[in-house]
């Protein structure tokens, strides 16, 4: 089954999204927009978009992998198969001489993020991170997710681990699958209205959260599973 896949990232996380909760309660930092599709800077397969903005820093411990950029933009051994139409051409990620360890992380302060529908596959979203700044990024880990006032961080799906780390020029982009339910039965699904994107840096820290705008009539169960991230939109939706 899925859930035998999700490892336990979740639980470390977990912690990083209560010290967050305490620091968005101190009033700092926190704030809340929105984007309705088709206003993003390139196409995606959304009906809906929403573009989030940062909020203060919460670190969080975390031992990084030494990564390498895949050569045209491409993860080594990904696998292309879609379950969604691809979108119009954006720029993707371009192979990189730096290893991806220095280069600096995508943060809410040097890109943009935005979570999207998708007609294909079912009960899925599209979480897409664009570079914003003036230098390379890179896209560390899988983004830490939660739904609402959630405390426990949202699932991270360990078989999307990619073979190398995704590493953004100016206007490029990166993508994440978000599966929103479970094992049919298993928990009642609960709608929610707004979504919290974690960036993380190259040793697993927090660099800010931005706050989303969910997709109208978005419904979790809580046992889904957020990929880590992807260099083209086919990887991100192919569990």
């Amino acid at each position: 089954m899925r859930t035998n896949r999700i490892r336990t990232t979740a639980l470390a996380a977990t912690a990083l999204v209560a010290a967050l909760s305490l620091t968005a309660c101190s009033g700092e930092d926190k704030a809340l927009g929105t984007k309705p599709a088709g206003t993003a800077e390139t196409a995606t397969p959304a009906a809906t978009s929403t573009d989030g903005t940062a909020q203060q820093d919460a670190p969080e411990a975390g031992a990084p992998e030494t990564q390498t950029v895949p050569a045209e933009g491409k993860h080594a051994g990904g696998n292309g198969g879609s379950h969604s139409k691809k979108p119009e051409t954006a720029p993707t990620a371009k192979p990189k001489a730096e290893a991806a360890a220095s280069i600096p992380a995508c943060t809410p302060k040097n890109s943009k993020v935005k979570v999207s529908s998708v007609t294909r596959p079912i009960n899925h979203l599209l979480l897409t991170v664009t570079n914003t700044g003036s230098k390379d990024c890179a896209a560390y880990y899988a983004p830490f997710l939660r739904f609402d006032d959630a405390q426990a961080v949202y699932p991270i799906l360990d078989d999307s681990k990619p073979q190398a780390v995704v590493v953004l020029s100016p206007g490029q982009k990166a993508y994440a699958g978000i599966g929103l339910l479970g094992e049919p039965g298993e928990n009642k699904p609960v709608k929610s209205d707004n979504l919290g994107v974690i960036m993380v840096d190259k040793n697993n820290k927090s660099k800010g959260e931005a706050t989303l705008k969910l997709p109208a009539e978005t419904y979790t169960d809580g046992l889904g599973f957020v990929t880590y991230w992807q260099s083209d939109v086919d990887n991100a939706l192919m569990f």
